[in-house]
């Protein structure tokens, strides 16, 4: 186990609240940090980089030093028109984690790094996880199978040991978390968070509309499809949005080319196409983020 010096004593719960595109926002973040976990948006939520720099001024003012820190994802590929305006932001606000997704880290960890920051790259396989970990990321964010939006092939079960063998950085686990009993399991397998995603859409914070939210509470995990088609990259699909788009689950077309470049097609798919993972069985009602972390405590004491 290996988390930075102090950060546990700060969280009640060992668990990060992921960014979700076009769910979490600064009501989801900043509920997440005061209930007592780690608070986390993707700097893409906010449609310009002014929304986005109004977005982490509040959290610099609002959300205590030492309590639970709060992170932006930035995504990493190469077609990403503002990754490096999104990380001037985070240096100038000392965003106090940078979670990078879908490229390589390696041009952000030094511009991170100097201010005192912590960079976790989000990874889906161990090829990845190896070149980010070779790019001197403080963290791994493994995606595992069952993980809500762009997901990875790899069970949790198999991902946490191997990633281990090489890496002795911070290990952030996800795919199909969604109660207190699987953080621990988390855990026992050697991660030092996990990551908790679909979980959390149907919180009365989340930027979610109310038919995704009443969806996730009707679907189970058999409801959950993979799929390419719509952004390039595999990510998990709730079954209903799809069909409802006019997909049809099991056909689906051929995989485009990624593109983050195209912010408002892509923004489009994910705004009609509606994304969870296979843990969506433990949302039942829509809750404020202060109840859903009581019971996910709750019932990480039971078993811890």
């Amino acid at each position: 186990m290996s988390l930075p010096t102090g950060l546990r004593e700060r969280l009640r719960l060992p668990a990060i609240a992921a960014p979700m595109f076009l769910v979490s926002g600064p009501d989801l973040v900043m509920a997440a940090c005061k209930a007592g976990i780690v608070g986390a948006f993707p700097a893409l939520n906010a449609r310009t980089l002014d929304v986005l720099e109004s977005w982490l001024a509040q959290f610099s003012k609002t959300i205590p030093k030492d309590g639970p820190p709060w992170a932006m994802n930035i995504m990493a590929h190469r077609t990403s028109a503002r990754m490096q305006d999104e990380v001037d932001l985070a240096v100038k606000y000392k965003v106090p984690i940078v979670i990078t997704a879908l490229g390589s880290p390696k041009a952000v960890v030094d511009q991170i790094k100097a201010y005192g920051g912590l960079v976790f790259a989000d990874v889906v396989s161990l090829s990845f996880a190896q070149k980010a970990a070779a790019a001197g990321v403080d963290g791994l964010v493994l995606v595992g199978a069952g993980a809500g939006g762009h997901t990875g092939a790899i069970a949790g079960f198999a991902f946490v040991p191997a990633v281990r063998e090489f890496f002795k950085g911070t290990i952030v686990l996800g795919g199909g978390i969604g109660t207190g009993q699987a953080i621990r399991a988390a855990e026992i397998l050697g991660a030092d968070l996990a990551y908790l995603g679909t979980r959390f859409i149907a919180s009365q914070e989340s930027m979610a509309v109310p038919g995704y939210k009443q969806m996730l509470i009707d679907a189970n995990a058999e409801d959950i499809i993979p799929s390419a088609a719509l952004t390039g990259v595999t990510a998990n699909w709730l079954r209903r949005s799809l069909i409802a788009a006019g997909y049809d689950p099991k056909a689906m077309p051929e995989k485009p080319a990624v593109n983050l470049g195209a912010d408002e097609a892509t923004a489009k798919k994910w705004r009609d196409v509606w994304s969870a993972g296979q843990g969506v069985g433990a949302v039942r009602e829509i809750e404020p983020m202060a109840a859903i972390i009581e019971k996910l405590a709750s019932e990480y004491r039971a078993v811890a």
